[in-house]
């Protein structure tokens, strides 16, 4: 399997009908790792248990408050707000206006993730059950994931498993062969939080499709 870096350019070429191939092979995606680490503060998530202490306010702050599916926590006069895809510090400054527009003199509030919610993947296309699966603890793999959803369908072309990912503000795709990976003959790549595995071309989501079938190859990576 090539290991080759490949840049999917920004500009669309109109007219253009020529798909375009992703880079393969879970090397495509080790310098990305990296730049997360480095540049990407925490999130708060659905699912994510947060507290929220108001600096000599007891009666405001709140131990421990579950980040709904909707993305929301509620809290004694702030009511509701919306904390999903929040850091820490932003949360805290929204709570911090709305005491301080109202009830308090320059409320001090502090904003912490105590407890993670499982990281999530997300399986399309020719799958028996797509849909949004917990990652288990310790790493789970591209196979693992489509058994997850049940596995391919009987239909499925396995040599077309696309995995999108996005880092920082870059949005980055690789194709696996699932056929090869089964074999021995390529490596079963571990995948990160929210990732997005599709099997089948024909099920990418139609606006990264009519990317893939415009966008010419030049070298490495980027946002698209």
């Amino acid at each position: 399997m090539k290991k080759l870096l490949v840049l999917l350019s920004c500009v669309v070429v109109s007219g253009c009908q020529t798909p375009v191939d992703l880079p393969d092979g879970e090397a495509t995606f080790k310098p990305s790792a990296t730049v997360a680490a480095s540049t990407s503060p925490y999130r708060i998530a659905r699912g994510d248990i947060i507290s929220v202490n108001v600096f000599q306010e007891p009666d405001l702050s709140v131990p421990a408050l579950l980040v709904d599916s909707g993305g929301y926590v509620s809290l004694p006069l702030v009511g509701q707000i919306d904390a999903a895809d929040k850091t820490g510090e932003q949360l805290a400054s929204e709570i911090s206006r709305r005491l301080g527009g109202r009830f308090l003199v320059s409320p001090k509030v502090a904003v912490n993730v105590t407890t993670p919610s499982l990281p999530k993947v997300v399986v399309e296309g020719t799958v028996v059950d797509p849909g949004v699966y917990d990652l288990r603890q310790g790493q789970t793999t591209l196979l693992e994931a489509l058994a997850l959803a049940k596995g391919p369908t009987r239909t499925a072309k396995l040599s077309q498993v696309v995995v999108f990912r996005v880092v920082g503000d870059q949005r980055m795709g690789a194709v696996f062969n699932v056929t090869s990976i089964r074999r021995g003959e390529a490596v079963d790549p571990v995948l990160q939080p929210n990732d997005t595995v599709v099997l089948g071309y024909s099920n990418i989501k139609a606006a990264w499709r009519d990317f893939l079938l415009a966008a010419p190859v030049i070298g490495i990576f980027t946002r698209f």
